[in-house]
């Protein structure tokens, strides 16, 4: 009986598959030409890879861009947590399935376990890089799809523009009206550059929806006037008009002005999802995966605003590989009724990818087909990754 047993654990062992080493990146992706707005102009992604390693040498990957002005990491701040915190306590963590994977990412909800960081900190980004991770590691190790298919029809994504004017302008807006696009978002901040917004609705024509970003920029007397300014105009939606934190302000445009307002940087978790809908602040909200803690959270919080009756916009932060890609199609196929995706740029906006296939929209903003595979199904070039890489450790148990 004692030797049964003894055989029995021992299977049980091979079953199951543990995190053995992790390796931490620190990546600037050069982009094709720098992205501005009101919060930020860039010229590379300022990106977090997470590679884990199984006892079994299967490897996957997870990715992540913290953004100190959505979430309030910045990239050295997430680096560190991760480094210190987060990954040495994955060293050694088992899964004898990719169900159960899921079943620990959906308790985490976004962040790590509160004996691993105190609830005080805000991490949703680093997070993101390890739920990715351990989504692809070990859809790899157990041979499965890191989602499965969903049934969601896709709609196309969006042409969007950073802060332009004059011929840079012009030349935007007749490239996206030679590729097909049917809704272009454009960012904006100081009230004098509306001209451009009414100038891109007379080269574009009325058949294409142009909706605008103000990425916090206004107040609220500056927000009531660029509404009023565009209300001929047929802007469809105005994402994230005024500061995060002031939920009464947008609460009073919605009910006030009668628009359609999107919060994208007021919206990162379960409990700022939770006041957006309490106080009727929006009638939106950008779902991105980077920002809302991984895959498994982004599913919960498109789930809670769907029954809130909130619209749902799919998007992306400017740098993102083809790795955050694929998980972005899987995610979306199971999202219905999506009203706007942004993302799958690849080579269009990033001098190079890391991961192939290089996942990026077709004419008129058609998705690209999602990878088949298990995990995400791309592949990563280490060279392209390591080429970038501004800082790197790996984190494993000694003597190993």
């Amino acid at each position: 009986m004692t030797d049964h047993h003894e055989a029995l654990k021992t299977e049980e062992r091979k079953l199951r598959s543990r995190i053995v080493s992790i390796d931490l990146f620190a990546v600037d992706l050069p982009l094709r030409h720098p992205f501005k707005h009101a919060a930020c102009e860039r010229s590379s992604s300022e990106s977090l890879f997470i590679k884990c390693i199984t006892d079994h040498g299967v490897t996957g990957y997870g990715e992540s861009l913290p953004r100190e002005y959505v979430t309030g990491e910045t990239r050295d701040s997430a680096y560190q947590l991760l480094r210190d915190r987060i990954l040495p306590r994955l060293l050694d963590k088992s899964f004898d399935s990719l169900d159960e994977v899921k079943i620990f990412l959906e308790s985490c909800d976004g962040k790590a376990p509160l004996d691993w960081v105190s609830p005080n900190c805000i991490h949703p980004s680093a997070w993101c890089a390890v739920d990715l991770a351990l989504l692809d590691t070990f859809g790899r190790e157990f041979k499965e799809s890191a989602l499965k298919i969903g049934t969601a029809l896709l709609p196309n994504y969006s042409a969007v523009l950073s802060q332009e004017s004059g011929l840079k302008l012009l030349a935007s807006a007749l490239k996206i009206k030679l590729f097909g696009f049917q809704q272009v978002k454009m960012k904006t901040s100081e009230i004098r550059g509306l001209d451009s917004i009414v100038r891109l609705r007379k080269i574009l024509g009325k058949k294409i929806d142009i909706r605008i970003d103000a990425n916090m920029a206004w107040n609220k007397e500056e927000a009531i006037f660029a509404i009023k300014t565009l209300s001929g105009h047929g802007i469809s939606f105005f994402e994230q008009p005024v500061p995060a934190n002031e939920l009464d302000v947008m609460a009073s445009l919605v009910r006030e002005c009668g628009v359609k307002i999107i919060a994208d940087e007021s919206f990162t978790n379960r409990e700022s999802l939770k006041q957006l809908i309490e106080k009727n602040a929006c009638t939106g909200v950008n779902i991105r995966i980077s920002k809302c803690g991984g895959v498994m959270a982004a599913l919960a919080r498109a789930h809670e605003s769907r029954e809130a009756g909130l619209e749902i916009q799919i998007g992306c932060h400017v740098g993102e590989s083809s790795l955050l890609s694929a998980a972005q199609l899987a995610f979306a196929s199971s999202v219905p009724k999506i009203k706007f995706m942004e993302g799958c740029f690849g080579l269009l906006l990033l001098k190079e990818d890391p991961f192939e296939p290089i996942l990026q929209f077709g004419w008129g903003g058609h998705p690209p087909r999602r990878p088949e595979g298990c995990g995400w199904g791309v592949e990563v070039d280490e060279r392209v990754l390591r080429r970038y890489t501004v800082h790197h450790d790996v984190i494993k148990k000694s003597g190993r």
